[in-house]
């Protein structure tokens, strides 16, 4: 998309490690395009399979009417899926945007507009091209409670540049159109850039309070993990956005307090019961992960001093146990 294609990396399939986006989702989603259609026709075959149960088992019961409760569940079912469709769908459209990058998500497009270049690209349709997109632009600009809005215009930018990239290519322009395109292309990249940052930024972030306000601890990491994809994406096309390198260094930090946190939980719970070696081990859990380069130095020294006091006391918990163990023996042996 930029000069050096490096934008595309940023829509490029990637195997993804982490929890909600394990197992091989490189060759199982290559083909699985997000579809309203596909939508639409499952929530209606939900719809009718909970009508036909529930009227199955209104029959069996010996209701006079099963279909009037069946046909309601089945417009309920209906009217909450159709709905929520357009949330559902802008987060399909998001995540596949992400996992298989915009020219696959595009292509039909693409092969749309390339029988119109062969034509040739006109001034008045790259005007055209520019307003929409700067309409759009500040559209999102005004509503920057929206991250998506922001990654829509990015995709935008990125047809638009991946098109005049191609007519450049071919060289099926004069002079004047060749200034303007390329001057297009400058003001694209720009806006390119600034929402691409907005929507790393605000969508991250948006990711980040949600994880901070999950109760399980898999909920906050998956959560945060996402937050992470949205700024490692971002930072392959920008690299130099020291503010998206700072926040991922903070997400990376949270993710290590969570489990510490988790793992402390568990041997202070362990330590309650008496298990004395279960609470030990896990603490030392704990300090693994404290242990990790992400986490500030300050903070890395103080919770190591803590786990390190509650691990001697446990130490010296258990070896008193079992010293009074040894002397009860020792005690019925001398009374036998």
């Amino acid at each position: 998309m930029l000069a050096n294609n490096s934008a595309d990396e940023l829509f490029s399939r990637t195997s993804r490690s982490r929890s909600r986006f394990d197992g091989d989702v490189h060759s199982q989603s290559r083909s699985r395009v997000p579809s309203s259609a596909g939508y639409l026709l499952a929530a209606i075959i939900v719809a009718a399979g909970l009508g036909v149960i529930l009227w199955w088992m209104l029959a069996t019961g010996g209701d006079e009417a099963p279909w009037l409760s069946a046909g309601l569940a089945f417009s309920l079912v209906l009217l909450v899926a159709l709905s929520a469709r357009e949330v559902v769908m802008r987060r399909a459209w998001t995540r596949y945007l992400l996992e298989h990058g915009i020219q696959d998500a595009s292509k039909s497009h693409r092969q749309h507009t390339s029988r119109n270049q062969k034509k040739g690209f006109s001034t008045s349709l790259n005007s055209a091209a520019l307003r929409a997109i700067q309409k759009q632009s500040a559209a999102a600009d005004a509503n920057p409670s929206t991250p998506e809005a922001h990654f829509d215009v990015a995709q935008l930018c990125h047809e638009y540049l991946s098109r005049t990239e191609e007519v450049i290519r071919l060289g099926n322009m004069g002079s004047e159109k060749g200034i303007a395109i390329r001057a297009g292309q400058e003001r694209v990249r720009s806006l390119h850039k600034h929402h691409l940052l907005s929507w790393a930024r605000g969508h991250s972030m948006t990711l980040t309070r949600e994880a901070q306000q999950r109760a399980r601890t898999f909920d906050k990491i998956e959560t945060a993990n996402r937050a992470l994809e949205s700024l490692e994406s971002t930072l392959r096309i920008y690299p130099d956005e020291q503010e998206l390198r700072e926040s991922k260094t903070a997400i990376y930090e949270f993710i290590a307090s969570v489990k510490v946190a988790h793992w402390v939980e568990l041997a202070e719970r362990s330590a309650f019961k008496r298990h004395y070696r279960r609470a030990i081990d896990r603490y030392r859990d704990a300090l693994f992960y404290l242990n990790q380069d992400v986490v500030k130095e300050e903070v890395r020294n103080a919770g190591t001093e803590r786990i390190e006091k509650e691990i001697a006391r446990l130490k010296t918990e258990l070896h008193d146990r079992e010293s009074r163990k040894t002397n009860q023996r020792s005690s019925g042996d001398d009374i036998s």
